[in-house]
């Protein structure tokens, strides 16, 4: 190790470098050693090392803090050689202190927010694809819906001065107070009640979507609109889009399902209830022998039933819901059919099947005479609660009650001219359900047998054994 001596004129001091000696010897220079007690001592001067101290004895110098987000983040051995000072022949070892815990917040922070910036990336996205795939769907049912309607269009622009006024289909949701009031309920959609701007009251029935080409509403409008009968419901307008619908005349009473079915209804309706029944009778008589044989083109309904029967203020009965009916030339006696249409418990036997011979305009009079039975009795023809088993089927109860004389215990008959009334609405009907279409008189000879006298009328055969025939 060096050591560094320094000799002044009395002592000689001994400064050891060395860190783990770190001793420092102040000797008296032999030649004065027998120098006088009186002697001054040294000054302080004399006695300082003049070499540094040593490493250990001399604190560190404090970190600077960083200054800047820069700093923060930089990267830093954690030991780093200090420079020199001036004049300073020794440099010492420093520990740069860095704040981890700064530096993982900031991480976190970042995390979150890029996390966040992909989420509504992908939540857009979605956005937009499902709005789009929402306006390809809407244009492919528009496109639908316009083919559908193409149909309807060809058939308004063939028939423009026979067709009944077109209405807006805002007009249709003003008159109705947005299908406020709903009538009722029938097989091609609802009926609610409108008034039209000169104050007349309406029915409008909005049709059901379906996936037909428009072939009911087309039935309808061109069969209603070429009829001019008291017996027939007047149509008034119509409309095609967005949605299809027919505004007919109001009928204030209803429907006839609802007269024969809620008996009592009122005070008229008991006092005339059987003359009521016999004119309501007549009066869809005189309807069907018109769109049959008073039409420039015969009109076969297909859908004759209590319901699809309407009744005016004065009861006076009218045939409506011409969904299903088919148009025919006048000297036609059939119609080719593919299906079966109708009601069930209205269809006539050979509609079902060819079996029981061809499609004419006796199938709406077998349905005529079905509808008269759910009259004559209050019921609908098939019901399974009554309390006897041979009630069930009402159209071969009554004609075993007829054929052995039996009283027919009808509701509401009070003297003979009410049985009279209702044993020939009973034959009558019997002789419209005959299973051969031949054996069923025409819509005229009914109106000749309601209006005739009972005894001309023949007791009809029994209309539930005859063989199938193929004759028309």
């Amino acid at each position: 190790m060096a050591e560094t001596k320094e000799a002044s004129a009395n002592v000689t001091v001994t400064v050891s470098s060395d860190p783990c000696r770190g001793t420092c010897e102040i000797k008296p220079n032999n030649a004065n050693t027998t120098s006088s007690p009186a002697t001054a001592p040294p000054p302080e001067s004399a006695m300082r090392p003049s070499a540094p101290p040593p490493p250990f004895l001399t604190a560190p110098p404090p970190s600077r803090p960083p200054s800047s987000a820069s700093d923060q983040n930089a990267v830093s051995p954690p030991y780093n050689v200090a420079q020199a000072k001036p004049g300073s022949s020794t440099a010492y070892p420093t520990r740069i202190i860095t704040d981890h815990s700064s530096t993982r917040h900031n991480i976190i922070v970042g995390a979150l927010i890029g996390s966040a910036i992909v989420l509504v990336l992908i939540f857009v996205i979605i956005f937009f694809s499902l709005k789009r795939k929402n306006r390809l769907r809407n244009t492919v049912v528009l496109w639908k819906k316009d083919k559908k309607n193409e149909n309807i269009k060809a058939f308004l622009r063939s028939h423009d001065l026979l067709m009944p006024k077109q209405y807006s289909y805002w007009e249709i949701k003003k008159m109705t107070n947005t299908f406020m009031e709903k009538l009722g309920e029938g097989g091609f959609g609802g009926v609610y009640k409108g008034k039209l701007s000169d104050g007349r009251l309406v029915a409008v029935k909005l049709l059901n979507d379906s996936k037909s080409n428009g072939e009911d509403f087309i039935n309808e409008v061109s069969s209603i609109s070429r009829t001019s009968h008291v017996n027939i419901v007047s149509l008034i307008g119509f409309c095609y889009k967005p949605k299809r619908v027919l505004i007919y005349e109001y009928m204030r009473n209803g429907s006839l399902d609802k007269l024969i079915y809620n008996q009592g209804a009122s005070s008229k309706y008991c006092q005339l209830e059987w003359n009521m029944l016999y004119q309501i009778s007549i009066d869809i008589a005189r309807g069907l022998e018109y769109l049959h044989r008073g039409c420039n083109t015969r009109i076969l309904h297909f859908d004759i039933k209590p319901h699809n029967i309407l009744l005016d203020e004065n009861f006076c009965a009218k045939i409506s819901d011409f969904g299903l009916a088919k148009l025919c030339k006048k000297n036609q006696s059939t119609v080719s059919m593919v299906g079966a249409r109708g009601t069930r418990g209205y269809i006539a036997p050979e509609v079902c099947s060819n079996h029981f011979g061809r499609v004419s305009y006796k199938s709406d009079v077998y349905s005529y005479g079905m509808m008269v039975l759910e009259m004559v009795g209050r019921r609908k023809n098939i019901d399974l609660e009554v309390s006897q088993m041979s009630k069930i089927y009402f159209p071969h109860y009554i004609y075993k009650q007829i054929e052995v004389g039996h009283d027919l215990h009808l509701d509401g008959i009070k003297n003979e001219e009410d049985k009279e009334i209702a044993k020939k609405m009973i034959l009558v009907s019997l002789w419209c359900i005959q299973t051969n279409p031949s054996d069923r008189p025409s819509m005229t000879g009914v109106i000749e047998m309601l209006e005739g006298r009972l005894q001309s009328l023949f007791f009809p055969p029994n209309p539930f054994v005859s063989s199938p025939t193929t004759s028309p």
